[in-house]
């Protein structure tokens, strides 16, 4: 069974491996703030964080399911799609980018407990078949230490992690140290839920260990 995974984040990749999967990646062209500003004008309103994460892995994944059957008209296997946001105190916080604002925000959060929303979405595409798809949020409560420092704050924005991902911060790698719960599926942090990727595949009558490769599954 062949994964296609809609994105080019080094950390989804990274998590689906860790599972036994090797999936090829596809980078989806899809203008993320033009989808969201189009659907929200066109509603009269601003969409909620976990609509604005299914929206986006859905179209993700789509475009993707798009770009396969043209190019590769034998694929047959899933294509999974993602999107991730964090919201600390009923704000949404994406990618701080500049060191300035990472370390703004992780003041704010010190201490504090923010969610971390994941849309997924999979489709089953086979040749001569309509795709099939199905699509969930999950969600995960992340708190963050109440005695980080000036200096660690300031030693990790140097780092530079923190300013390529939403909220500032990452579970699995240097920035894991800081935080002192997690609620939920420890993987929607990473950038998707693997259980909910799991229930999703079950759906489309896929058996996730179909989707092990033989290295991961052995």
């Amino acid at each position: 069974m062949r994964v296609c995974l809609a994105s080019t984040s080094p950390a989804r990749l990274m998590l689906l491996r860790q599972a036994g999967i090797e999936p090829s990646t596809r980078a989806p062209e899809v203008d993320e703030e033009a989808v969201v500003a189009a659907l929200e004008a066109a509603e009269g309103r601003t969409l909620p964080p976990d609509e604005h994460v299914l929206l986006l892995a859905r179209r993700k994944a789509a475009d993707v399911v798009v770009a396969l059957t043209r190019d590769e008209p034998d694929f047959d296997g899933i294509v999974i799609g993602g999107d991730s946001m964090f919201a600390f105190d009923g704000e949404v916080l994406g990618k701080p980018l500049l060191p300035a604002v990472a370390a703004e925000r992780w003041e704010r959060m010190r201490g504090g407990t923010g969610i971390l929303h994941s849309g997924h979405s999979v489709f089953r595409v086979r040749p001569g078949a309509s795709p099939r798809e199905a699509h969930a949020v999950a969600e995960a409560a992340v708190t963050f230490a109440d005695d980080i420092s000036a200096d660690e704050i300031a030693a990790y924005v140097a780092t530079g992690e923190p300013l390529q991902v939403a909220g500032a911060f990452t579970v699995d790698s240097l920035g894991g140290a800081f935080i002192t719960r997690v609620e939920g599926d420890p993987s929607t942090v990473v950038g998707m839920s693997l259980s909910t990727l799991r229930r999703l595949v079950r759906e489309l009558d896929v058996a996730w260990t179909d989707l092990w490769t033989s290295a991961g599954a052995s």
